[in-house]
């Protein structure tokens, strides 16, 4: 019997106690929901496996989800991307169809844990490009379009599409449906928002009825369609966000609930009903692939619960692991340390804790880049080393693959220390042309390994670029998505399509326009 074999029959022991720990958890639909504390599956950009969450394979969901549940979490939210899949359906969405149909019964019955599903409001898919790519590799703002709900037709077309897409899907515990980002139609009103969302409720009874009906409190639907019509963004007023949830309270979808917006429901009455959804708090949406090290604002996150429990969210997950521990930390009411972060790294990969957690304090503070560089060179030697890489009962965090965690360290301190000595660089103007160079060295060979392509930012980039004098990257830099106004299109709808369209390129097109620039220094 190998050691690898007993060290999978041990993972599968510990996370079946975990299972046992967490079946007093009633599921979705039940008198008494329980405590939710759950993670949302992010998928909206297409990048490389295993940092897009598109590409992940049923092993995969099993490997993190079971780490998830170790950690205390019990719900896991996924978004399919149904919004743009083209009928009829790609080899490579029916694929997915069926692995998140796989999934949804894995997460039942191995791990006891809840399913939602999410769905924008009111996207559908532009066929004939979305038939273009692969679900893998499809860029969402590339095909995607708006359904007006007041059209009575259209609003019936999309539910009946939903309806077959979904089909595989009918044993989710419940589907969660924002109020906007992305979503929206120009001019549109809270009583079009009510009609799509009960036309969904009779959409999911027909298809299994009890499934739970989410509605995410966001920017609003009345915001967005006022955002659309006229290219200024607000957030929806607390009138609106009240009556929404008045109607709902009235009509009665059952059964529902409601994600955030608790001040909103208290004064509708349905308060005993909020998830607090309380986003960003582990990772921000978009960004570029690196680990975040804020332990407490993450722990303060998962602490601060709604009645009905609490959700956290990350983009890149299998890199965003101190605060996907800490906000499993503050949901359970358990403090949060630096000794527990190291238990919680050395359960990863033992005898590598300190390491790893000094490791995601240094890609924080970016202060001492020698030392950076160093411990960079200390993971590559384990990374391609022939000693046989042990991992511990959360080896499913990082996909049961201790080298390529190792490497994503690596990467991301030469990344961040090349960034903070080009910043210093150009502020100083001193050494720029050589501190650039080693930047864009950096930060290509992350782009090669991730392949995230969308927007960014981090703090001191902008000013740094903006030295650079070079129009093509400002234009990049500066591009506005609540802001519009700079881009093509006749109407601000249009505008606001074309900014994020353009927008979903923005990585490699800006380390092209970096290369350019650097050719042209003297």
């Amino acid at each position: 019997m190998t050691d690898r074999f007993l060290r999978r029959i041990l993972q599968r022991i510990i996370v079946a106690l975990a299972v046992l720990a967490g079946m007093g958890v009633a599921r979705a639909g039940d008198d008494a929901p329980g405590d939710i504390v759950g993670m949302y599956i992010h998928q909206h950009w297409p990048y490389n496996h295993p940092y897009a969450a598109r590409t992940w394979t049923l092993e995969d969901y099993r490997a993190y989800c079971g780490g998830l549940k170790i950690l205390g979490y019990n719900t896991v939210m996924i978004w399919p991307i149904l919004e743009t899949m083209p009928d009829p359906l790609t080899p490579s969405d029916r694929a997915n169809l069926s692995r998140i149909r796989a999934v949804i019964d894995m997460l039942h019955t191995e791990l006891g844990m809840r399913v939602y599903i999410t769905l924008c409001p009111n996207v559908g898919a532009k066929n004939e490009e979305a038939a273009k790519s692969t679900f893998e590799t499809r860029h969402f703002f590339y095909c995607d379009t708006r359904v007006n709900p007041a059209d009575p037709q259209a609003l019936a077309h999309l539910v009946q599409w939903r309806k077959t897409l979904f089909h595989p899907l009918a044993k989710a515990d419940g589907v969660v449906i924002i109020d906007s980002d992305p979503g929206g139609y120009p001019g549109s009103t809270n009583g079009d928002f009510i009609r799509l969302f009960m036309a969904h409720r009779q959409m999911l009874d027909s298809l299994r009825p009890g499934i739970e009906l989410v509605y995410w409190n966001h920017i609003g639907w009345p915001a967005y369609g006022r955002w659309y019509q006229t290219g200024v963004f607000n957030r929806g007023t607390d009138a609106e966000f009240v009556e929404a949830l008045t109607r709902l309270r009235e009509l009665n979808p059952k059964p529902w609930s409601i994600a955030n917006g608790l001040p909103y429901a208290e004064k509708a009455g349905v308060a005993d009903k909020v998830v607090s959804y309380n986003y960003g708090s582990i990772e921000g949406e978009p960004t570029l692939p690196l680990t975040r090290f804020d332990v407490q604002g993450a722990w303060a996150a998962g602490h601060n619960k709604g009645p009905r429990g609490v959700m956290g969210n990350a983009q890149t997950h299998c890199v965003q692991l101190p605060n996907t521990f800490a906000f499993a930390r503050g949901a359970a009411g358990l403090p949060i340390t630096r000794a527990d972060l190291v238990q919680f790294a050395d359960d990863l990969i033992p005898g590598w804790g300190e390491n790893i957690v000094r490791a995601w304090e240094n890609i924080d503070s970016a202060t001492n880049t020698a030392a950076m560089r160093a411990q960079a060179g200390q993971f590559e030697k384990a990374a391609n080393s022939n000693i046989r890489m042990l991992a511990g009962p959360l080896r499913g965090l990082i996909f049961n693959d201790p080298a390529r965690f190792w490497m994503d360290l690596a990467c991301m301190l030469r990344l961040k220390a090349a960034f903070a000595d080009y910043v210093a660089a150009s502020a100083s103007g001193k050494d720029v042309k050589t501190a650039l160079r080693s930047f864009i060295d950096a930060l290509t060979v992350w782009y090669q390994r991730t392949g995230y392509q969308n927007v960014w930012a981090w703090p001191g980039l902008a000013e740094a670029l903006e030295r650079l004098g070079s129009p093509r990257i400002d234009r990049l830099v500066k591009r506005d998505i609540l802001n519009p106004v700079a881009e093509e299109g006749a109407t601000p709808f249009e505008k606001i399509a074309n900014t994020m369209k353009n927008s979903e390129t923005f990585n490699p097109d800006l380390i092209q326009a970096l290369n350019e620039t650097l050719r042209e220094m003297k």
